[in-house]
């Protein structure tokens, strides 16, 4: 599925941080002295290639950031981010589609990639044949900024006044919704329902909905275009975001360092900021 229209995006033409142990990454004063001499660029001197990343949308921000920081280390290193629903991702890995990494926002999402196409074992002996955790993640209300249906709680959503926005079932947070709904014991009967958590979020933004029920981290990028408010069921259904190196990845060492690049002080540093939960 193609990334919300908030983020229009093509390839990323900056660069990040290979992780320590990686990589053989050639020293500064080394590339200097090429320079000087004319006998060298930085990629021919540092890693070279195209690193293909698909994650669940509620990372754009996120993984756009150390995207930029992951290239701007390493000239010659290409980041090909690519966001949509988790499930919708995990059909196209197990349909064979050319992939380094895969972030989804739950652990089943990735069980089915781990079932199907598989991850690098070289990597997941030493990370887990699982996927690692790296973020968490809750569900609050989103509404226009004005709120314009006066929403204050989810049993609000069940009335049949109020347009709701939701997150279609199969896909990560559609499946975060209905363990909410449940233990709430609210039905909401959805003028909408969307592939991806921002495709919810740019309903709400755009004032096409009353309501849309959206991750936290969602809610602080939208900034003051909408209003979020909480809601004491969303503890029953925390979502868990796990990374992994793709079994057959084009580029495994790459993708094993923007793991390790997510997974480090600095991927945690960007992902507090942004909202998420640790694991």
């Amino acid at each position: 599925m193609p990334e919300s229209p908030r983020h229009p995006r093509a390839a990323l033409r900056w660069t990040a941080p290979l992780m320590a142990g990686a990589l053989a990454l050639t020293s500064c004063s080394a590339a200097d002295d090429a320079g000087r001499d004319g006998a060298g660029t930085a990629s021919e001197t540092g890693p070279a290639g195209t690193l293909t990343v698909l994650a669940a949308a509620s990372l754009t921000d996120v993984f756009t950031e150390l995207a930029e920081e992951f290239e701007a280390d390493n000239p010659g290193v290409e980041v090909e981010l690519s966001f949509a629903g988790s499930s919708a991702l995990a059909t196209q890995i197990n349909s064979g589609a050319p992939a380094d990494v895969f972030a989804s926002a739950n652990t089943d999402t990735m069980a089915l990639v781990v079932d199907g196409a598989g991850l690098d074992t070289a990597w997941a002996a030493d990370h887990g044949e699982d996927g690692a955790v790296f973020a968490t993640n809750t569900l609050r209300i989103a509404v226009p900024a004005d709120n314009p249906a006066g929403v204050e709680d989810l049993a609000d959503l069940s009335d049949d006044s109020v347009a709701t926005a939701l997150c279609a079932p199969e896909v990560p947070c559609g499946a975060a919704t209905a363990a909410v709904t449940d233990t709430a014991d609210v039905e909401i009967a959805a003028v909408t329902l969307e592939q991806d958590v921002r495709a919810v979020l740019t309903k709400v933004e755009l004032g096409e909905v009353d309501a849309g029920l959206v991750y936290a981290t969602d809610v602080a990028a939208a900034g003051d275009a909408v209003e979020g408010i909480d809601f004491p069921e969303s503890g029953s259904a925390v979502n868990e975001y796990p990374v992994g190196v793709l079994a057959g990845a084009p580029e495994p060492e790459l993708a094993a360092a923007w793991v390790d690049l997510v997974l480090s002080d600095t991927g945690a540093d960007v992902l507090t900021a942004a909202g998420f939960g640790t694991p």
